[in-house]
């Protein structure tokens, strides 16, 4: 029932190993140079992939990973559990700490920083002749909102590790980016979640009907998953009859977290919501000791085997020899970073921010890192975008990752104040 030969058992071991090797040791590499660490990771796919294996050795690349029939779809359960777990820490490291005082900073670049790029997205996929981008679907409203959620989507991972790296985690500015980040990242989920009910829908025009049905679908969803978990981890979880979370506190939550997919899945969302939520919810509902303990459980794990994968993964699906347009490349990062910063400046600026405090905070929004791949990773899933605009999207979240590392890094050495 469940067979597998020991033939192809070691074959993906080994093809699965190197892989993870290759994606730990470029990341260790990176974070030498201070450089996000998914650039190294993503980049193991792509050395080891159609993109440069792949190309001057195919022989050798389809040995490893196309070895076998089911060598796809191993690799595939690997990459889909890195995608689940990615979301689920991410939930886990949502900031519930809040100043009143810092209200009107976090509502003006929340909006700032995802209702207008959000806009200026939309009206670029009207200007420009993105068509040829489309995916094997051919739901252009759906590949208009990729696009716009492209332009305005914050990576919290990622600027959270740059942080780290840096020292200044503790700060006010690292504590209202993270917040800022998480609110921001959430409204551009629910929007991601229309598109794909777009296409499960088969939905080509904006009516209201599909608008109130994706959106009402998804708000139902996040409310009742809330409210359900709420009860659970408040009431019942912290009990001495719980004989499972008793018995592993981090199996339970796995179980948990395992189940709020397969619900995400029935409501037709995106199973990543269901990570999400249920990281969120153990966050705020759970005592802190217990949280924190979840999260370095499932951080071990996770960021040794799973999520290195997923990101290796996403680099061996580019096939930048191919299937790349460089100059495109370049035109989309360069407007990308001008709308994202410049909008989160000027709004800074409106609140009486001063010029480098508000600089700060455009290039700290800029880093697409984390949540921009997995944007890319589910787009292409549901074939509302095809490889080569896969490949942009996935260089536009590191390389604006690295960019707003740089700048951090700069400021940190040179003494300049945050804000």
């Amino acid at each position: 029932m469940f067979t597998i030969t020991q033939v192809q058992v070691s074959h993906f071991l080994f093809a699965m190993g190197f892989l993870l090797a290759t994606a730990h040791i470029l990341g260790y590499l990176c974070e030498r140079l201070y450089i996000p660490r998914v650039i190294g990771e993503v980049g193991a796919g792509i050395i080891l992939g159609p993109s440069l294996l792949g190309y001057f050795y195919p022989n050798i690349f389809d040995w490893m990973f196309n070895g076998f029939p089911l060598e796809h779809q191993l690799f595939g359960l690997i990459y889909q559990l890195g995608l689940i777990l990615l979301m689920f820490v991410s939930g886990l490291k949502f900031h519930t700490e809040f100043k009143q005082e810092d209200l009107k900073i976090t509502t003006a670049i929340t909006i700032g920083s995802s209702v207008l790029p959000f806009i200026l997205g939309w009206i670029i996929t009207n200007f420009l002749d993105m068509s040829r981008f489309v995916g094997e679907v051919g739901n252009l409203l759906a590949f208009k909102l990729v696009v716009c959620i492209s332009i305005a989507v914050t990576s919290i991972p990622v600027i959270s590790k740059i942080f780290i790296d840096l020292g200044i985690m503790k700060t006010r500015f690292a504590k209202l980016v993270i917040i800022i980040a998480g609110v921001h990242d959430i409204i551009l989920w629910i929007v991601l979640g229309v598109a794909t009910n777009l296409v499960a829908n088969n939905s080509k025009t904006l009516s209201f009907n599909d608008i109130f049905l994706s959106i009402g679908t998804i708000c139902l969803f996040l409310v009742g998953m809330l409210y359900v978990l709420r009860i659970l981890f408040k009431y019942f979880t912290i009990h001495n009859r719980n004989i499972f979370f008793r018995s592993s506190n981090l199996g339970y939550l796995l179980f948990i977290l395992f189940i709020a997919c397969v619900l995400a899945y029935l409501f037709q969302v995106e199973t990543i919501f269901g990570a999400l939520l249920v990281g969120i919810a153990a966050k705020i509902y759970l005592p802190q000791e217990v949280s924190s303990k979840v999260e370095e459980g499932v951080s071990n794990l996770s960021f040794s085997w799973f999520i290195p994968i997923y990101f290796a993964t996403v680099g061996l699906q580019l096939d930048l020899a191919n299937s790349f347009d460089f100059i495109f490349f370049v035109q989309y990062l360069l407007l990308a970073t001008f709308i994202q910063i410049t909008i989160v400046y000027f709004t800074c600026r409106l609140i009486k921010l001063n010029s480098l405090t508000s600089l700060n905070f455009g290039f700290a929004m800029n880093a697409r890192g984390g949540p921009g791949i997995v944007l890319s990773t589910v787009a292409y899933m549901s074939g509302i975008i095809n490889q080569e605009f896969f490949a942009i999207l996935i260089l536009l979240a590191l390389t604006t990752s690295w960019i707003t590392g740089t700048w951090l890094r700069f400021l940190v050495k040179n003494e300049w104040d945050l804000m």
